[in-house]
């Protein structure tokens, strides 16, 4: 098992990258996709040469534990540092007042990308939802560090879903860059998407950002 950077070589420990498995695979092991063997080039080997892309990003520890943090669609990139949003959620989740939350990267143009975050309180939550914004944000200022460049989240009623509990966050992110974006099939209950919507120009994205 190696982590890698974009360019195929192993990152340093603590260091998020891809996770993948060096070839050969043992015999049987995934040896090609029904009826697909282009697509299963395309999609497992072809982008780390000699390595099985896992699609999962994480780290190696300085004692060679492998941490599994996110999808690789999870890690975004802030101003060249490569940082996981399941990270950034672990913290946010730790907060005694959310339920539930998610993070994005939404496009910008001085970093690349920025985080944002959505939180779901609990029920019968009476704080104002500005202090919780405040208390998450330095939160993570405090357990990542400044580097993550946190500094946004809006509180939301509820999170777009797949009907089996999946969060669409690519989903949520096209309408954060305010990009075209098709209305999963899977997609417990498509009103929420304008719900979104509404909460991400609350905080200048969406409809409120410009083309």
């Amino acid at each position: 098992m190696q982590v890698l950077d974009s360019k195929a070589r192993p990152v340093k420990p603590g260091d998020i990258g891809a996770i993948c498995v060096k070839l050969p695979l043992p015999p049987s092991c995934l040896p090609t996709l029904w009826n697909a063997d282009d697509r299963f080039i395309e999609s497992y080997l072809k982008e780390f040469p000699g390595y099985y892309k896992t699609a999962d990003a994480g780290y190696k520890d300085e004692d060679g534990y492998l941490f599994i943090m996110a999808r690789t669609d999870d890690i975004i990139n802030v101003a060249g540092h490569r940082l996981s949003t399941g990270g950034m959620e672990e913290v946010l989740a730790s907060h005694p007042d959310v339920a539930e939350c998610a993070v994005i990267g939404v496009a910008d143009q001085l970093k690349g990308q920025l985080p944002v975050g959505f939180l779901v309180l609990k029920a019968g939550v009476k704080k104002p939802s500005q202090d919780i914004v405040k208390e998450v944000v330095g939160m993570v200022r405090d357990r990542i560090g400044p580097v993550a460049a946190f500094k946004q989240a809006t509180v939301v009623d509820r999170l777009p879903k797949t009907r089996s509990g999946k969060i669409l966050r690519g989903t949520m992110q096209k309408i954060a860059d305010n990009e075209q974006y098709k209305v999963p099939a899977t997609i417990d209950d498509p009103a929420i998407l304008g719900e979104i919507t509404k909460a991400l120009e609350g905080i200048g994205y969406a409809g409120a950002r410009k083309n």
